[in-house]
């Protein structure tokens, strides 16, 4: 019995060592990204400010924004049990400022009229607390995609004086990518992330009326994580 127990324990040990090393596990990543953001136009901007005359339901056309560098960090683990789920929280910074350009102003009961005020600079940092992620494992090759939250922290600030206002808002932060295992431990990644939220900032003082504007972004990222 001694002698069989003893050629057990052996065959296991073989059976263990010819296993690959190369089966996933589950993981932890951290992984840095720096990429360009392509924003939309601010869209459905309503301003009210009644004491320059501009009662509620006062509008700005579109506002065209300009295109940004982006850069972030994220942190996301995926599980034992069900290796293609994860999640993942993720932190980026942009700033698509807002372009000088003619603005059609519509008043209600009043003809529209159109001004020509200097741009804005305007900086999003979002936060995305939980990304639910799924992936396709191909060997070194990961296709993914997530969905999350995303909490929008934004500021404007006016290019003609130290005026600025600010705004945090909830909206919806999307992304899709390729994910290549260099080793077992790094991976190179790209990614297209979407971003949507309805931003609204308190007027100021000198330079803005109280203004709610739809945000949507898209942003082209390339990154490299380290999976533990």
């Amino acid at each position: 019995m001694w002698y069989f127990r003893r050629r057990m324990w052996w065959v296991f040990l073989l059976i263990g060592c010819s296993m690959p090393n190369t089966l996933v596990q589950a993981e932890m990543y951290v992984a840095g990204q720096v990429g360009v953001t392509l924003p939309q136009s601010l869209s459905n901007v309503e301003v009210s400010d009644p004491s320059i005359g501009l009662p509620s339901g006062s509008t700005f056309s579109n506002l065209d924004l300009q295109n940004s560098v982006m850069y972030g960090a994220k942190l996301g683990y995926y599980f034992e049990s069900l290796k293609w789920l994860g999640v993942e929280t993720e932190v980026f910074n942009t700033t698509p400022h807002v372009k000088q350009q003619p603005i059609t102003v519509t008043v209600p009961g009043s003809p529209s009229f159109t001004i020509n005020p200097a741009g804005s600079y305007l900086r999003v940092l979002t936060w995305a607390p939980i990304n639910l992620v799924v992936r396709y494992q191909m060997g070194k090759f990961e296709p993914y995609a997530g969905v999350g939250m995303g909490i929008f922290f934004s500021r404007l600030k006016d290019a003609g004086s130290n005026d600025s206002t600010s705004s945090t808002s909830v909206g919806l932060n999307t992304q899709v990518g390729l994910r290549y295992r260099v080793t077992n431990n790094v991976a190179l990644f790209g990614e297209w992330k979407f971003n949507h939220a309805r931003l609204g900032f308190d007027a100021t003082p000198n330079a803005f009326t109280n203004a709610d504007a739809t945000y949507n972004a898209h942003h082209l990222v390339f990154g490299v994580g380290y999976h533990f």
